[in-house]
């Protein structure tokens, strides 16, 4: 079908990789969709002493190292830092780690790689043993079966699902509560979305069925599955790394979600079911039926 036969019609304004989870993400005009997600996308993390992995939940100033992604490698740079350099074809010892529930396989990616992230992450009277893990590709971790309706859905390291879709219809609804509120706007990087839709009303993205993108090698088509629920990240301010309530807070006063059991959330969670290898680009048209429950 083209798109123009659908319910709603919408483009793909931005597109968004998180190279290393909880880290800034990266934008690009365009991205590799592949079996979990864009490609690169939540392909490092870093863990602590135990494995478990860290977010700016517990390390704000995570929202200040920015990756960059070059032809063989990535760049990771933060404030008061020189430079680290990890080539995408390298990895160190195999090992084990844990990213919420699920316990999985990795590779460590080296002494200079965990000398870094501890030297930055670290406080006064605080020091931080981390390390910077990749994830092993031989690895299946599945989305929650019981929100794909039982489709095997692989993820990285990614919270639980491959592709994160918000839209700025969404986003200009909140800003225009925040002013109402007497707050500054903000942007859409604190709800660390993967596609960003042009063209459709406020949260339309939570009632669509299958989203279906025109792509230059046929059609690739995302499920949204589940509303992604909010923690205290979007309450991060990703140029500072510091943090205030009043997000959150205008969130809470209209987008507590029942299909959640009432957990405040914004953009919806989504599976691949067709178009791995296609090349998602900004410009490129999105067709899709609302979903009726």
């Amino acid at each position: 079908m083209k798109t123009s036969e659908f319910d709603l019609q919408a483009t793909i304004a931005r597109l968004f990789v998180y190279p290393v989870k909880s880290c800034a993400g990266v934008e690009v005009s365009e991205a590799l969709l592949i079996e979990t997600g864009l490609e690169f996308d939540r392909a490092w993390m870093v863990v602590d002493e135990s494995g478990e992995f860290v977010s700016q939940r517990e390390l704000p100033r995570m929202a200040l190292i920015r990756p960059q992604l070059k032809h063989a490698e990535m760049v990771l740079r933060a404030p008061g830092m020189l430079a680290l350099h990890i080539a995408f074809d390298r990895v160190e010892a195999p090992t084990r780690v844990r990213v919420w529930n699920d316990e999985v396989a990795a590779y460590d990616m080296g002494d200079l790689a965990a000398q870094w992230f501890s030297d930055f992450l670290s406080e006064p009277g605080k020091p931080k043993k981390l390390r910077m893990v990749r994830f092993d590709p031989e690895e299946r971790r599945l989305s929650s079966l019981k929100w794909t309706d039982g489709v095997e859905a692989l993820n990285q390291f990614a919270d639980g699902f491959p592709v994160l879709v918000a839209s700025e219809g969404s986003m200009a609804e909140l800003n225009s509560r925040l002013a109402a509120g007497g707050h500054e706007a903000v942007g859409i990087e604190r709800f660390r979305p993967n596609v960003v839709l042009a063209g459709i009303e406020a949260h339309d993205e939570d009632r669509v069925d299958t989203l279906h993108i025109e792509t230059a090698e046929g059609e690739a088509s995302l499920k949204p599955v589940k509303p992604c629920a909010r923690c205290p990240i979007p309450d991060i301010d990703p140029a500072t790394g510091t943090s205030s309530p009043e997000v959150g807070d205008t969130l809470r006063s209209y987008r507590a979600d029942p299909r959640v059991d009432g957990a405040i959330t914004f953009g919806m969670n989504a599976i691949v079911l067709a178009g791995v290898e296609h090349a998602l680009r900004v410009g490129q048209r999105v067709g899709a039926n609302l979903r009726f429950e």
